[in-house]
This record gives structure tokens, C-alpha cells and sequence, in this order.
């Protein structure tokens, strides 16, 4: 049997983790990474995953851009949400007449991709992956998570996400629905929550437990807009989004927060990709880029989101500043949100 073949643009974490197990499973994969050092201790050593310090390699193809020759066919966008318009652009001219893409990023980025290559070719994607990139060649596994796609805009489930599914099981629980945008929108209040997590040196968990208020806070923002669109929002692993609607019963919303935090306390990463990015690589945050689109919406609709615009304010001076995490910028927003 031929196993369909993959280019996977980006290979850090979310895109590593999915080519990984797409290789392991016996599918063609080339890795394509703008880091040639990466790409190098793919070619020479294989992909390698790490799991409870035991690493396990598979073979992969790998090319940095200028090197790749194409064309392209199934396409998986693993980059940073603040780069996905130069990648779109490096794509489009490559991408073959029945060629798709697959957004397998944080944020929204299926319009952007639009854009350049058509809504035809564009498929939508939801992802909650817990993993790291440790070192050149190297992703830390974080555990099971969630991957649904479907077709832009609500259409019905067709073939050809029937068949990426099929194939995407191969790393885990994959499914098809006709509402990624629900689900994306969810993840919206989810990482938001996280996000907030990012602006102090401790577990994710416990920042959540301490700080509700601001949590809280953050979920009736983000849902306040998918409301204004009528998004229906869809759970996730642990997150039951519907908890954190402005107006939600108490207990439950309580209860809620507990179940999430427990699930948190289960998983191998115990703070958050953008405090890695922070306090570890010492570079520019994607969150601040992919709300943009939240930020768009609720200004047309008239919400107001001041939580949500002080932590994004909070991670730009941390990206200048990261000596400047404390968990007295959480007991600000606490503030503010009970203001």
C-alpha cells in the first residue's frame, strides 16, 4: 500500500511531533525549516522524540526553503503565527494544482493562507499538542492531545480531511468535524488563560489556582466575541469552555477549573510554550500576533477585552524584559478584573 506523502513547514514542536509519527508509520516525510542546524541533525541522526528520557528516532527527509526543490503536495504549516504570511508566500508559487495546506498552528491563520493560495486549497485545523523542541533534531513528546480538521467555513466533512485524519491517527486522537472554528475560538480562551500563566516563573497549575480572577476574566473576554460571531464552541481535553461564558453557573465554572488544573498537573510541561519562548529562547512571542483576530472582532463589535490587552501588554515588555516575570503582574490583573 502507498502511504501518502507529507511536507511538514516547520518542524519544531507541533510540526516535529506530526512528522515524526507520520514517518514512523511509514509515510514520505520531508521536514522543510528555515533552522539549518535543525535541518542538519534531522538528515544525520533522523527525527528524534523524547519521551520520559527515552529518545526513539525515525529517518526523515529534511531541507531548509532554499534548498527544497517541490513541488508541494500535502502540505502540514507548522510555523510561528508571526510567520505564516512569509511562508504562505514561499508556498504558494510551489504548491501543486491539487496541492492543499494545512494550518497546524495557534491562532487563525486559514484566511491569511487564503489569500495566497485560495480557499480551495486551504484546510482548517485545530491543535492542542504539549510539546517542546529540546535541541537541533529533538522533540520533547508532551503527551496526548487534541487535532481536529475539517473544511473552512463549516462544510461538511469531505475526503480529503476524511483521509488526513485517517493518516494523522497515526500520532493519536485525530478527528473530523464540520466546526474547527469552534474549537479554534475555544482555544482562544484556553490560551489566553495560558498565556497568562507566561508572565511568571511557576507552574501553569498553580498560577491558574491562585489567580482566578484574572482566568476567569480572560474566558469571558474571549468568549464575549466568539459570541458576537455565534461561534459554537466545542470542548477539548480538559477544557470545557462553556464554564468560562460570562454568566456561567459558579460551581460549575468551579469545578471546571479544577478538572483543568488537575489535567495540567498530568502533563510532562508544566509551563507553557510562551514562557519557553521568554525565559529560555529569549525571543519574540507568537500570542501576541495570533489574537490579533480577537482583538480585530471585538473592537468591530464593540467588547470589551482589557485583560485580555494587559497580558498581551505584559508579554510585549516581558520579550524586551524577561527578568521582569513576577506573579505581581497575575495579582494586577486580578485587580483590573474585579475592577
Amino acid at each position: 500500500m502507498t502511504r501518502a506523502s507529507y511536507a511538514v513547514v516547520g518542524g519544531g514542536a507541533i510540526g516535529g511531533t506530526l512528522a515524526f509519527h507520520l514517518a514512523k508509520a511509514g509515510h514520505p516525510v520531508t521536514v522543510v525549516d528555515a533552522d539549518a542546524e535543525h535541518v542538519a541533525a534531522i538528515r544525520d541522526d533522523g527525527l528524534t522524540i523524547e519521551r520520559d528520557g527515552v529518545r526513539e528516532r525515525v529517518a526523515v527527509e529534511a531541507a531548509t526553503p532554499d534548498e527544497f526543490d517541490g513541488p508541494l503536495e500535502r502540505v502540514l504549516l507548522a510555523v510561528k503565527a508571526q510567520a505564516t504570511e512569509s511562508a504562505a508566500d514561499w508556498i504558494a508559487p510551489r504548491l501543486a494544482e491539487d496541492g492543499y495546506v494545512v494550518s497546524i498552528q495557534n491562532g487563525f491563520n486559514e484566511s491569511l493562507l487564503a489569500e495566497r493560495i485560495g480557499w480551495p486549497r486551504t484546510v482548517a485545523a485545530f491543535v492542542n499538542i504539549f510539546a517542546d523542541r529540546l535541541e537541533p533534531g529533538v522533540i520533547a513528546d508532551g503527551g496526548a492531545g487534541a487535532l481536529v480538521l475539517g473544511e473552512p467555513g463549516g462544510q461538511p466533512v469531505s475526503p480529503r480531511v476524511s483521509s488526513l485524519v485517517d493518516d494523522l491517527r497515526a500520532w493519536g486522537p485525530a478527528q473530523a468535524s464540520d466546526n474547527v472554528e469552534g474549537f479554534l475560538w475555544a482555544k482562544a480562551g484556553f490560551g489566553a488563560m495560558l498565556a497568562a500563566t507566561a508572565l511568571a516563573d511557576d507552574a501553569m497549575a498553580d498560577l491558574i489556582d491562585r489567580h482566578h480572577p484574572a482566568i476567569h476574566a480572560l474566558g469571558e473576554e474571549v468568549f464575549d466575541v466568539a459570541s458576537g460571531l455565534e461561534i459554537r464552541l466545542e470542548a477539548f481535553d480538559a477544557f470545557t469552555p462553556h464554564a468560562f461564558v460570562r454568566g456561567a453557573d459558579p460551581t460549575a465554572r468551579a469545578a471546571a477549573t479544577d478538572h483543568l488544573t488537575a489535567w495540567l498537573r498530568t502533563q510532562p510541561k508544566t509551563r507553557s510554550g510562551i514562557w519557553r519562548d521568554l525565559a529560555v529562547r529569549r525571543r519574540q512571542v507568537e500570542v501576541t500576533t495570533h489574537y490579533a483576530t480577537v482583538l480585530a472582532e471585538a473592537t468591530r463589535l464593540n467588547v470589551a477585552t482589557p485583560v485580555l490587552r494587559a497580558v498581551l501588554d505584559n508579554l510585549r515588555d516581558l520579550e524586551h524584559d524577561p527578568a521582569g516575570m513576577s506573579e505581581t503582574r497575575l495579582t494586577t490583573l486580578d485587580t483590573l478584573a474585579l475592577s
